[in-house]
């Protein structure tokens, strides 16, 4: 007996011995270092390795780590990059960044830069055993192993007990528009093509979610001129009494240097914040149940405590609520009394069902209770967009928001949260409601959105902007419209004065590409029709044999006008080599060429990362927010996912 003990005991000790040491599960907080407010949407990263995980709303995180000897890297859009060794204690961890000022190009990309000696510094933080911990939603799946022991165990450590069945029925309501591309069309044929601008970026900030979680996003959520238009060009401001400067450059196409891209820039006149026009504001705050998770109420309200500290003392702001019902929480209130706002903010609670188009009832007559003439009247909605009480058919609502703009109230929608997010309502909501769409997805983004992009966000200064091309038969074959396929036009709409298009914002710039099939190249696009019986195509006038490559119409009406503008702009055949563009060229092809990847185009041609990659790079700029860095980041994530399924944190960002 004694020998059978032995033996089993020789045999077992390899198992004990060599048993790995279980994982333990650390959180924290990352903050700004001169504010100490929080960092959402900071990346924290185990040192050597592909495990991550990303800061919340409040700048919490949580993430396993082998031992005490784990280095963590730390790195957020306009901070410097952060290495810390983590030492087991009972006392909190907390991360402070520094914000970046002169290094920007170095560290805003998550995983890469140089990390200085003087950078490793020592932190405690409390080791919370897996047994018990509740994980957020956005943490499930990275914090592996974390056993959920009771629902009052999850409320006492989080506060959001109502999101444990959502956790973990894992299930996914997103609402994405199917999008037929835009196919290239024969001059002859269709000699015109007409949309509305389209300034949104909300397709942007939401695939970048999920690609930073991982995921391939679905087609549906990728609009290409929405990618575009999420970064600023640098192009020069209006020097008449147009609110826009018209800007054009002509390149060999960088997926197939056959063909020609043409890019069509408008700079919107800059309006210093003290010149802007008194502002009504109501904040229509979505407090259903929907709204639990941190990246959904919690964001809204450290969102618009952010546009508070924008209020001058002659803005006003009211906040109506809506759940189950809807509710006026703040009378319009004076700019000046930051405080008082931010109180009846930070008061909010979520729960109950989602009474969408009552909410927008309210709001609409709180803002024109209040209307200023001459300002700037505007709801903004802040929602995931599950609206499911009264009503909540896209139809019902389109029609509510296109009967309250008709009162001269703007509408500015901004989209959060994930699972249920309903970005086609929201873009039709926007798009009807003469506002924008924007999708804030952390704290960095709120702060681009309602910081630095104020003016363009909340302040129309040309609206149903319109443009129609007409090309030159005699140089051009055939065209295509890249993106802006919701956008488009009838031609008859563009001298329809009653047609409704896209606003411009103080400052802000959009940008079209049309990719060109040149006369006498071959057209692998071009699709037959068969010769028509009772007429021929119409002669060409005297005015082909022009250098024209093709004349551009804008109409545009005054914030308070109904009858439009007429603006034309002929241009010149003139074929720049790519390599001698402007920065601006070579950042919208390489956007665009990444869009039509994600999307895995018909017309991607010769498209690849790679090169997407080098003519975003080389198309960088001064970047001084770290967007377009970041660009290069989501650009690797997408070509990793798409051949591991995983993201590559430690791939090297240079290419060299």
């Amino acid at each position: 007996m004694k020998q059978s003990i032995l033996s089993w005991l020789m045999l077992s000790f390899p198992l004990f011995a060599f048993r790995p040491a279980q994982d333990i599960l650390i959180s924290g907080k990352i903050i700004d270092a001169a504010n100490g407010t929080p960092v959402a949407g900071a990346t924290i990263t185990i040192k050597g390795t592909k495990k991550s995980t990303i800061s919340l709303a409040d700048g919490s995180f949580s993430i396993k780590i082998p031992n005490e000897k784990t280095v963590l890297e730390v790195s957020a859009v306009g901070y410097e990059k952060h290495q810390l060794k983590v030492k087991i204690t009972n006392a909190p961890l907390v991360v402070r960044l520094r914000a970046l000022v002169n290094k920007l190009e170095e560290v805003v990309v998550t995983g890469y830069g140089i990390a200085r000696k003087d950078d490793m510094v020592e932190y405690s933080a409390p080791a919370l055993r897996s047994s018990g911990y509740y994980a957020p939603q956005q943490l499930m799946g990275r914090v592996a192993g974390v056993s959920i022991q009771s629902r009052d165990k999850a409320k006492q450590a989080d506060g959001y007990a109502d999101t444990f069945n959502r956790n973990n029925n894992n299930f996914n309501t997103e609402e994405y528009d199917n999008i037929v591309e835009n196919r290239f069309l024969t001059v002859m044929n269709n000699p015109l093509s007409t949309f509305s601008i389209d300034v949104d970026g909300a397709s942007y900030s939401n695939v970048r979610r999920f690609l930073q979680m991982g995921q391939m996003p679905p087609p549906g959520a990728v609009r290409i001129e929405e990618f575009i238009n999420y970064f600023h060009y640098d192009y020069p401001q209006p020097q008449n009494d147009d609110p826009f400067s018209i800007n054009t450059e002509i390149s060999s196409c960088p997926w197939n240097t056959k063909h020609r891209l043409v890019t069509i820039g408008l700079q919107g006149k800059k309006i210093p914040v003290e010149n802007l026009p008194a502002s009504n504001l109501v904040f229509l705050i979505d407090v259903s149940g929907s709204m639990l998770e941190p990246d959904k109420l919690p964001l809204v309200q450290s969102s618009m405590k952010l546009l508070v500290d924008q209020l001058r003392e002659k803005d006003k702001v009211a906040i109506v609520v809506y759940a189950g019902n809807a509710g006026l929480v703040l009378p319009s209130t004076p700019g000046s009394e930051k405080q008082k706002i931010k109180d009846a903010i930070d008061a909010l609670e979520a729960g109950g069902s989602t009474a969408g188009g009552a909410g927008i009832e309210l709001a609409y007559k709180i803002a024109k209770q209040n209307f200023v003439n001459d300002g700037n009247n505007r709801v903004i909605l802040c929602t995931d967009g599950d609206f499911n009480v009264g009503p909540s058919s896209a139809s019902d609502l389109e029609q509510l928001i296109e009967e309250k703009r008709k009162t001269g109230v703007f509408l500015t929608v901004l989209g959060y949260g994930k699972g249920n997010y309903s970005d086609s309502r929201m873009q039709k909501l926007a798009n009807i409601g003469n506002g924008n769409h924007s999708y804030i997805d952390n704290y960095n983004e709120a702060r681009k959105v309602l910081v630095s992009e104020f003016g363009g966000t909340l302040f129309t200064i040309a609206k149903d902007v319109k443009l129609q091309v007409e090309f030159n038969p005699s140089r051009v074959q055939s065209y295509r419209l890249i993106g802006y396929e919701n956008r488009l036009l009838n031609k008859e709409d563009f001298n329809n004065d009653l047609k409704d298009a896209g606003d411009l914002g103080s400052g802000h710039t959009v940008t079209a590409l049309y990719e060109i099939i040149p006369v006498g190249v071959k057209n692998d696009f071009e699709e037959k029709v068969d010769s028509l019986k009772y007429q021929r195509p119409t002669k060409l006038t005297s005015n082909a044999s022009s250098p024209e490559i093709m004349t551009i119409k804008f109409r545009y009406k005054k914030p308070d006008a109904d009858v439009s503008k007429l603006i034309e702009h002929p241009v010149i055949d003139e074929n720049i080599d790519i390599n001698k563009t402007s920065l601006n060229f070579r950042f919208a092809a390489a956007v665009a060429e990444f869009g039509m990847l994600l999307r895995n185009s018909e017309f991607k041609q010769q498209s690849t990362y790679d090169n997407a990659w080098r003519l975003a790079k080389g198309g960088l700029g001064k970047d001084k927010e770290g967007f377009r860095n970041e660009f290069l980041k989501l650009l690797q994530n997408a070509e990793s996912i798409t051949k591991t399924g995983t993201i590559d944190e430690d791939e090297d960002v240079s290419r060299e």
